[in-house]
């Protein structure tokens, strides 16, 4: 009985070992993630939402002020230049022009009595019948005469412009698009009222319009006038409106902490399909990359981090040569829109590149923002960074970043990139693998060298990579000259 326990507690105590020893080689040899490298497009975007308002907009209101007998319109209504609107009672109007045409009558006899006086008084003096001081007052009194015809005939135009101005007119060619009266309302002349008058209807030209937006600061430098935009409303889901980045204008506005700047983009609406005050979002394309190699963000580890993902993937570091892949990391950044790998922010902020179009380390700029918004970095600091990166990436007054040098095509080359890949070898092993970044969205990155089409990629994740960072600094400060190990270049 002895030895049958015996037996069972050695045979309890093999089978949990050998479970054990395939649990932990299980976490040894985590499973791989694999992505291919494809032949694809990318298409950088500035997103941004606002509203669609009409081009022009003009309000009608009235140079008369009285009751409002008639309204010959109404909303949605389109109307042609000077087609007639509305028309306001014209008695006061047409009493003060008729008095004024009357005034006109008496003014242009009395000059013409004067004239005939003027004539008679002239022969007289030549007779000698009269004194010249009795002429001169003839003179004066046909003077008087004419200056009473020029006051009566500017009453009787200005009467005359009045009595037009009890019909209201269309400014312009357009849509009726609000209404503010009805039928005897007493509205208040825009002449004559230090308010500006009574508003009687808005109307607008809704063939051209526009959607006003705030676009943030950080994609302020890929933006110009003349970009393509795509527009889409909620009222149309599955159908998109092209648009044009009409206007940049020069003064921001904050926004819960973060400074945007408004952008104006122009759409034609001849279809008649928008209407003001629908919501919008707006993406801009400010640079494109067609038929190119593209792999996922997740796919792409920073040469700096080669070692901890080599770690975080199952590779025996100690037989590996990362120093070819950590000489070309030094300086650069990582995460961001292009960079892809682990996301995680680099100690030095400043060093990382802003620009959109070859990499742009979003995530950071987002946490930034979230730290400007709950008060722990001011506006101002946020400022300096961008201004920092800027400097870095060598961006000049709006060239993006690009080298000056200009291809056979005669075209800026595209600006590269390092990073590493782990390409799975034929023995499906991960081989690190030094390749040059390109474009990059929020979910792929072009590769413009050092990657061919079908490739096999390991995806290395950024919960992995985290993990296993503490730990490789750990284990390179133990083989560091100045830790009595072996330095990082001797690592194979």
């Amino acid at each position: 009985m002895k030895k049958y326990l015996n037996f069972v507690a050695l045979l309890t105590l093999f089978v949990g070992t050998a479970c054990g020893t395939d649990q932990a080689a299980e976490e040894v040899a985590p499973s791989l993630l694999t992505a291919e490298a494809e032949i694809g497009d990318l298409l950088i975007r500035a997103e941004a939402t606002g509203t669609v308002e009409p081009v022009r907009e003009v309000e009608v209101k009235s140079k008369a002020s009285g009751e409002i007998l008639q309204l010959l319109t109404d909303i949605g209504e389109i109307v042609r230049r000077g087609t007639l609107l509305a028309e306001i009672d014209p008695r006061d109007v047409r009493n003060r022009y008729n008095q004024t045409q009357a005034d006109l009558a008496v003014a242009q006899a009395q000059l013409d009595i004067a004239q005939a006086q003027l004539e008679r008084q002239q022969a007289l003096l030549e007779a000698d019948v009269i004194t010249q001081s009795e002429f001169e007052s003839a003179t004066l009194s046909h003077a008087n005469a004419e200056a009473a015809l020029v006051r009566a005939q500017t009453n009787f135009e200005l009467a005359e412009l009045q009595l037009a101005d009890v019909s209201i007119r269309a400014p312009l060619d357009g849509t009726i698009i609000q209404k503010n009266v009805e039928e005897g309302t007493v509205i208040q002349s825009a002449a004559s009222n230090v308010s500006g008058g009574t508003a009687l209807f808005v109307m607008a030209n809704l063939d051209d319009m526009q959607v006003r937006t705030l676009v943030d600061e950080t994609d302020m430098g890929d933006l110009e006038p003349g970009l393509v935009a795509t527009v889409t409303v909620e009222a149309y889901p599955d159908r998109t409106f092209m648009g044009v980045v009409d206007k940049i204008e020069p003064q921001a506005v904050v926004v819960q902490n973060v400074t945007m700047f408004p952008v104006i983009v122009s759409i034609d609406n001849r279809a008649g399909l928008l209407k003001p005050g629908m919501n919008a979002e707006v993406e801009v394309q400010i640079d494109e990359a067609r038929s190119v190699i593209v792999v996922p963000n997740n796919a792409i580890v920073q040469p700096s981090d080669v070692g901890p993902a080599s770690m975080a993937l199952g590779l025996d570091i100690e037989d590996m040569d990362l120093s070819q892949f950590m000489a070309r990391g030094r300086g650069s950044f990582t995460g961001g829109r292009a960079a892809g790998g682990s996301g995680v922010p680099s100690n030095n902020a400043g060093s990382e590149r802003e620009n959109g179009r070859s990499g742009n380390p979003r995530a950071q700029f987002d946490q930034m923002r979230a730290q400007v918004a709950s008060g722990e970095i001011t506006q101002d600091s946020l400022r300096k960074v961008i201004q920092s990166m800027r400097a870095q990436s060598g961006r000049d007054q709006g060239n993006f970043g690009r080298s000056e040098e200009l291809t056979d095509e005669g075209a800026p080359p595209r600006e590269s990139r390092p990073a590493v890949v782990f390409v799975l070898s034929a023995d499906s092993i991960p081989e690190p693998r030094l390749v040059q970044m390109g474009l990059g969205d929020w979910d792929n990155t072009e590769i413009i060298d050092g990657l061919e089409e079908g490739e096999t990629l390991v995806i290395v994740g950024a919960a992995q990579l985290q993990a296993q960072q503490d730990a490789f600094t750990q284990q390179m400060r133990r083989r560091s000259p100045f830790g009595g190990g072996r330095p990082l270049s001797s690592f194979r």
